[in-house]
């Protein structure tokens, strides 16, 4: 009996293994000649021409870019080609073809090689010489092979293409250019008989057209099914078109109940299709991922992806690291996606070339919405023999991708329009070809143009308008500077379709040949919402607020709070309430207790069942102790629980707040004098000094230590005389005030004159505390600054802990994407784009100032309450960047180091002023008349 058990149990064991051997015979094989990645790399013999390291055979590391390897030398696309560095290396790798490849069909693939590469395998040519870097190549070398030996595979890869409208094309362009074999090589092994490649239309009724490639005589029949990601088969497909013609079979099939494919639910299903011979034997199977959707671009209307016209929410991007330049790993694809996911995006373009196939692989399965772009950068154009080649390559490699909505024939006039109808030729599912900064065919993609370009009232303004760039990124400027305007603008124009912001990430390469250092080429690549290795700037919080798909209309919440908010969904396919949204009452402690907060109480907000696009409202329960908090918080989680947003709502005005914390009841005795033009008067230890000209304050000397804190309240933008300084002594305190001479505040144009001092009261308590008010001249249109500002020297400066808005600084045409409460930050000198990417930067403009603790280097530091809303702190004087030579993102700050301020500038783009990009970048604020002067109202404790 034992015997017959073991009989029967290898008889199914044979049986099972016969199986799998006919079905890993039936489909293809990968074997990695290099290796995937940045992070996964072959040792490859090299030989480099010129240049660093050059002369003499050694190894290299494949796939990179071989300057990163210490190899060859650098240029950025704008560099004089004349002068350039011409080098090119040499490659060899040895690899064993196994016997049993022997009656398989064998193919050598390249991903991407910059830029010309001739392939040898055993010395023999393997084909034509490829030109053009960014694009997939590959030889059939079956005939070239020694099985079961050891073969040499032999490439040449010349930096500069032997044809001139490549090297215009890809290497005179705004962006770092490199040489060698950057992507991954790999043989595929086929059955002798096999699917050459597949192109695929699954439409979001469950319709299926596929083209079908194969040269085999012996293929008579096709069979297809769909499974899960997992390989779980959900259903066989029935073919209902077959037709067959020069080696394709184009089939149609229809799928049933399926999910389709968008960005905020990407669906992905495996399509398995397979070839097979008269007796219904299975030649040769293979696997895609597809995703069901429809996409319409409907002349004079929009974009439509499953009958959902789209506004795109999008960013630029290259694939770059700065360790390995266009050398990327799977990972960092799936990191910047994450990222962009992050900031409520939805669509990404490739600029100005194909990325890898890993990148487009996770926008499949992460969910973004991709443009797909032919590498043309101005003129002149790519010739129309070679640009032939480069539109198929790229067509065929990246056709099944779901993510992919349009193709894009180069960038700012380096496309040529021949070659526009070739996409056609090759993608099943004809996408529509765009012309990125032109009027093309039913789009408009306007580049970097100013606010009032957004009336679209010009001859072009039946079409769709579609920026593939605006808001260009330079420095600290653009991005989520001036979005806010724009997007209220586009998100309610018919006509618009979104846009794509300039560029994702900080191309600042690692210089190989000056001690690693981190170079952007000047202002060339400091462009990015993120720093080089993904260091997040201000804009990308702002953008994360303004792209929210949750838009809640702005409010105050004062004591007749009714608990109720105006909400509109901004998804495409999402209903409201799959979302999440949480309250949280929160109270705060003081300067120099724990940041950490109290949740006096959380609840679950009830979200209404908005379809997308619609409007409605929602409310807060608020709990019997709800004035006792200190803000309120609304966090948005979606589907796939990532936090879409946290909104703040301040309770307490300032002065409430901080009366919590601020005690002048304490008695302590004065003592004034009065000597050489200046006020001196000591309380509780604390030595103030002012002067009896001005009322300033001179010097603050605690407990025998200099505060260097002086020089203020200078009134900012006002050169009126000093009419008086009065002193005033009272039980527990003493006054200082100071009043200018009349002034009037009345416009130009009126017929009346309206007189107005501005006056300056300091209030020294007998315990110390410091009080300062000081009332100017309200204007009903104000440029410049309106506030005051005091010295404190930079060097003395360690760090800060504030309550307000943060962690970011923000400038008044970016202004959202904070979050009121507790924040610490250490000193440093950022450049944004330019010097040690340590961000949130230290210094600048933070908004809803309540208090803010200074802390300096020797114990000299000390806290300001500030008493008055909608004031601005100015921490110190950050450096403007090196090379703006327009200064449009070069910002005059307001004389002294720390600046209490209702007004703060707007900041430009590269291209643009601030003024040019919307109300909230103009330099004029209008305040509206007042009969009131306006008021900043500080406490200090030293």
């Amino acid at each position: 009996m034992t015997k017959f058990k073991y009989l029967v149990a290898s008889f199914f064991i044979l049986i099972h293994l016969l199986a799998v051997g006919q079905t890993s015979s039936v489909k293809s094989e990968i074997q990695y000649l290099s290796g995937t990645g940045k992070d996964n790399t072959v040792d490859w013999q090299f030989y480099c021409s010129e240049g660093m390291n050059s002369g003499s055979w050694t190894t290299i590391s494949v796939p990179s870019c071989w300057e990163q390897q210490g190899f060859g030398g650098y240029n950025y696309g704008q560099d004089d080609l004349a002068t350039r560095h011409k080098e090119f290396g040499l490659y060899k790798h040895e690899f064993l073809a196994a016997e049993e490849w022997e009656n398989k069909t064998i193919e050598i693939i390249f991903e991407g090689v910059m830029t010309d590469a001739e392939v040898k395998i055993n010395g023999k040519l393997a084909g034509e010489i490829h030109q053009g870097a960014f694009y997939e190549f590959k030889y059939t070398i079956t005939d070239l092979l020694k099985f079961g030996k050891t073969n040499l595979l032999e490439v040449k890869v010349n930096k500069v293409s032997a044809n001139e409208s490549i090297n215009h094309a890809e290497r005179k362009a705004d962006f770092w250019v490199f040489g060698g074999i950057f992507r991954p090589v790999y043989l595929k092994i086929s059955p002798k008989e096999y699917i050459e490649r597949v192109a695929i239309d699954a439409q979001a009724d469950g319709t299926i057209n596929a083209d079908i490639f194969s040269s085999s005589n012996k293929v008579k029949s096709v069979n297809m099914f769909l499974s899960d990601l997992d390989n779980n088969k959900i259903q066989d497909l029935t073919i209902t078109e077959n037709k067959q013609e020069k080696g394709t079979w184009h089939v149609t099939t229809t799928a049933n109940d399926i999910k389709t494919w968008n960005p905020e639910k990407p669906n992905l299903y495996l399509l398995t299709i397979e070839v097979l011979d008269a007796k219904k034997k299975v030649l040769h199977t293979t696997s895609n991922r597809i995703g069901f959707r429809t996409v319409e671009v409907r002349e004079r209307d929009g974009i439509y992806v499953n009958g959902k016209q789209i506004k795109f929410k999008g960013v630029n991007r290259h694939s770059f690291h700065p360790s390995s330049g266009r050398t990327t790993p799977k990972a960092l694809s799936i990191e910047h996606i994450k990222m962009m996911k992050d900031m409520n995006m939805n669509a990404v373009r490739m600029s100005h070339y194909p990325p890898d196939v890993h990148f487009l692989n996770a926008c499949d399965s992460l969910g973004l919405f991709v443009i797909d772009e032919v590498c043309t950068w101005h003129s002149p154009h790519l010739d129309t023999e070679v640009g032939e080649k480069i539109v198929k390559e790229t067509v065929v490699r990246d056709v099944n991708h779901p993510s992919i909505l349009l193709w894009a024939n180069g960038n700012e006039t380096g496309w040529n329009t021949d070659l526009d109808d070739d996409y056609a030729l090759w993608d099943i599912q004809k996408r529509e070809v765009i012309h990125p900064w032109n009027i093309f065919k039913k789009t408009n993609t306007l580049h970097y143009f100013q606010y009032h370009a957004l009336a679209n009232d010009g001859y072009s303004k039946d079409k769709i308008l579609f920026p593939t760039e605006f808001l260009h990124g330079l420095y600290d400027g653009g991005h989520g500077a001036g979005l806010d305007d724009y997007w209220s603008k586009m998100w309610n124009m018919p006509l618009s379709a979104g846009g794509f912001l300039w560029d994702f990430a900080d191309e600042a390469i690692v210089r190989t040949d000056k001690n690693n250092t981190l170079d952007t080429d000047g202002n060339h690549a400091a462009d990015g919402i993120v720093g080089p290795y993904g260091e997040k700037e201000a804009s990308y919080f702002t953008i994360k607020e303004v792209w929210s798909p949750i838009y809640i209309e702005d409010r105050f919440i004062t004591p007749n709070f009714n608990g109720i908010f105006k909400v509109e969904n901004r998804y495409h396919f999402t209903n409201l309430n799959e979302n999440k949204m949480t309250a949280k009452w929160v109270q705060f402690n003081g300067p120099d207790e724990s940041d950490k907060f109290k949740v006096l109480s959380e609840s679950e907000i009830e979200l209404p069942a908005l379809e997308p696009n619609t409007k409605g409202t929602f409310s807060v329960t608020k709990p019997d102790n709800w004035q006792s908090a200190d803000v309120l918080y609304l966090t948005a989680v979606d589907a796939q629980g990532m936090e879409i947003f946290t909104w703040s709502y301040p309770v307490k005005t300032p002065k409430a707040l901080n009366a919590a914390y601020i005690n002048s009841s304490e008695k302590s005795k004065f003592k004034k004098t009065i000597k050489d033009n200046s006020i001196a008067i000591e309380a509780n230890g604390i030595h103030y000094t002012f002067s009896t000209k001005t009322g300033l304050l001179k010097e603050v000397i605690k407990n025998g230590k200099v505060i260097p804190f002086n020089n203020g309240p200078i009134i900012l933008a006002q050169h009126d005389s000093v009419i008086s300084v009065a002193i005033k002594s009272l039980k527990n305190s003493i006054e200082i005030t100071t009043v200018f001479e009349l002034k009037d505040k009345s416009p130009t144009w009126a017929s009346h004159k309206e007189l107005s001092s501005d006056v300056i009261k300091w209030t020294i308590h007998s315990n110390g505390l410091l009080d300062l008010a000081v009332d100017f001249k309200g204007k009903r249109v104000i440029k410049g600054y309106k506030g005051i500002t005091f010295s404190f020297p930079e060097s003395e400066v360690s760090g800060m802990k504030w309550l307000g808005d943060g962690p970011y600084r923000v400038w008044r045409n970016r202004m959202k994407g904070t979050q009121f409460k507790v924040w610490e930050n250490d000193y440093n000198n950022t450049i944004t784009g330019e010097t040690e990417y340590v961000y949130p930067e230290f210094k600048g403009f933070f908004s809803s100032l309540y208090w803010v603790k200074v802390k300096g280097k020797n114990d000299n530091g000390f806290t300001v309450y500030c008493n008055s809303e909608n004031t601005f702190l100015r921490m110190l004087t950050p450096e403007n960047p090196s090379e703006d030579p327009n200064q449009r993102v070069s910002i005059e700050y307001p004389e002294g180091d720390i600046s209490f301020v209702k007004n703060i500038p707007g900041i430009g783009t590269k291209f643009q002023e601030p003024d040019t990009m919307g109300p909230q970048g103009n330099t004029e604020n209008y305040f509206g008349n007042s009969d009131e002067p306006i008021q900043i109202a500080l406490t200090f404790e030293f």
